[in-house]
């Protein structure tokens, strides 16, 4: 098992980058998003340059991630961990926060340095008013380079993250080669629905506001092995 979790993501994709990684569905909106492994690393690089540029943020600080389960969630943890940021499990001071727009409420538990907001919408679109005191996470990240070195030996979190998510992939099921759908209802916890299909060698079609009458033909249709809904 990779020794980091930037590692495990370069081993999740190296074989072929172009296959689809995350496959992200919204029954609520009806919106679809794939991500081959290559989108997802350039989304990744792109975020950690963000980090390292633009908040000055690095290898011993930590990021407030305010986000449910969403494919541009996926980038910003691995864009973090990759620049060897820990991600806060609880609220107070953070070099950096990443708030869904319709949780910028809760930012004033989260002192940070520097603050993006999401709106997490179709095709990446940027938000429409950007609330005060945040800038505008699609616009900022777009701006930033296509590659990152991320740093030697991982942060903090990436040993106890990486073991535990072996774990619940044993525990799921999950198994290299396999399509795991997963409802993000039942499955909110990044180790499930991000880390443990990638260090199993899986990929995942993830699903929001699942609409179980839909479940049998979606898996179907994105030839899924595994379904965890």
């Amino acid at each position: 098992m990779a020794d980091d979790i930037a590692r495990a993501f370069a081993d999740a994709i190296a074989s072929d980058p172009a296959r689809p990684l995350l496959t992200w569905y919204d029954d609520a909106t009806g919106e679809r998003t794939e991500l081959s492994g290559a989108t997802l690393a350039n989304w990744v690089a792109k975020t950690a340059n963000l980090l390292v540029d633009e908040a000055a943020a690095g290898p011993g600080e930590s990021a407030g991630v305010l986000l449910p389960p969403h494919w541009q969630t996926a980038a910003v943890l691995l864009g973090c961990w990759s620049a060897g940021l820990a991600v806060a499990d609880r609220p107070g001071p953070v070099e950096v926060l990443f708030a869904a727009a319709d949780l910028v409420a809760e930012a004033d538990a989260w002192p940070a340095g520097e603050r993006y907001a999401l709106a997490l919408a179709p095709f990446a679109l940027p938000l429409r008013e950007v609330p005060a005191g945040f800038a505008d996470y699609v616009v900022a990240v777009r701006a930033h380079g296509d590659h990152f070195a991320p740093y030697g030996g991982g942060g903090p979190q990436d040993t106890e993250l990486l073991a535990r998510a072996a774990a619940r992939a044993t525990e799921l099921g999950i198994a290299r080669g396999d399509r795991v759908l997963l409802d993000t209802a039942t499955h909110p916890d990044p180790v499930d629905w991000l880390l443990a299909p990638l260090v199993a060698g899986a990929s995942t079609v993830l699903c929001a506001n699942l609409d179980h009458a839909r479940v049998a033909a979606r898996a179907e249709t994105e030839r899924v092995t595994r379904t965890l809904a």
